[in-house]
């Protein structure tokens, strides 16, 4: 041996005949080109069957399978799912009876609320900032805070009270609202706020007891959906921190009263994996319900469009 770097004695290295054991790739799971003629059932057999190829389908499936057997499909909505235009996909699938129910954060609410009311949502936030003026348009905040308020003094959750909200004032564009095709559907739409986190709490209108209070309802409204939820689907949709942390306790709460969650399929959606995704959804979640978990990762505006229309070519195959 010469220099410091240790050799090994190639001659005496193993090999052995290559077998039939099942590999990881196969030919047969390659994808084609579309035809760009062609249909979208077509374009879906062009997909590679292997990796997320193989996962979007088994989502679009889980989903078919459980609305076929009656059980509930929960789509939980972070804001970015709004702010990229894949509303449509969710009101499409919501119409169809493909989903069942709705749980989103304040911030989801806000722009949901806003392209009812307006047509357009979200704002430069910098220059906003820079005059004091980020997120204090006088029509949201006073719109959403005094819907908040009789929310509560009706014993409303806010998800309710803000569909109503919009279909009793006959918003512009309430067909594109997610709260308000909840509210007409009579679908569980609840919505989970953290005070101080959503523009409209900076207004003078805000009322703290009011958010609280119609907030808190919606906990126990969205864990009163999770006690049916056993061979169901549970879609978190672009949200990192406040629907994975918020369901991690709504479902404790359905465990705790004996509710039926065995079975669950709880799939990730997001551009990227996050920590709470990943430990109150996919994993502790998923093991405790004797579930499955799944996870999809790419731009909403890409993949959500994607997946509803492989939910709807599923749903409509034979059972």
């Amino acid at each position: 041996m010469s220099g410091r770097l240790p050799r090994i004695d190639r001659s005496k290295l193993r090999t052995w005949p290559r077998s039939g054991e099942a590999r990881r790739f196969r030919l047969d799971q390659s994808g084609r080109l579309p035809d760009p003629a062609g249909s979208f059932a077509e374009f879906v057999e062009c997909l590679p069957s292997v990796f997320a190829g193989g996962d979007l389908r088994e989502v679009a499936r889980s989903v078919a399978r459980a609305r076929r057997a009656g059980r509930p499909v929960l789509a939980m909505v972070g804001a970015h799912v709004v702010k990229t235009g894949c509303s449509p996909v969710l009101l499409g699938l919501m119409e169809r009876g493909m989903l069942t129910a709705l749980a989103m954060s304040g911030a989801t609410a806000i722009h949901d609320f806003e392209l009812a009311c307006f047509g357009d949502t979200s704002e430069d936030v910098g220059d906003g900032l820079r005059q004091g003026s980020f997120g204090m348009w006088e029509e949201t905040g006073s719109w959403m805070n005094r819907a908040t308020r009789e929310a509560s003094e009706r014993g409303e959750g806010m998800g309710e009270g803000l569909g109503r909200h919009l279909v009793e004032r006959s918003a512009p564009h309430e067909g594109e609202s997610l709260l308000a095709t909840a509210y007409r559907l009579e679908l569980p739409a609840t919505v989970h706020v953290a005070l101080g986190t959503d523009i409209i709490h900076q207004h003078p209108e805000a009322d703290g007891a009011a958010i609280g209070a119609a907030s808190l309802r919606d906990l126990d409204g969205l864990a009163g959906v999770l006690t049916d939820i056993g061979e169901g689907v549970v879609l978190n949709l672009g949200s990192a921190v406040v629907l994975p942390e918020v369901f991690l306790k709504a479902l404790t709460m359905a465990r705790n009263l004996g509710g039926r969650t065995d079975g669950l399929t709880i799939v990730n959606c997001d551009l990227t994996s996050q920590y709470r995704t990943r430990v109150n959804l996919l994993d502790r979640p998923a093991r405790e319900c004797s579930g499955r978990a799944l996870q999809l990762l790419g731009p909403h505006e890409i993949l959500l469009p994607l997946l509803g229309g492989l939910i709807l070519a599923e749903a409509a195959k034979p059972a």
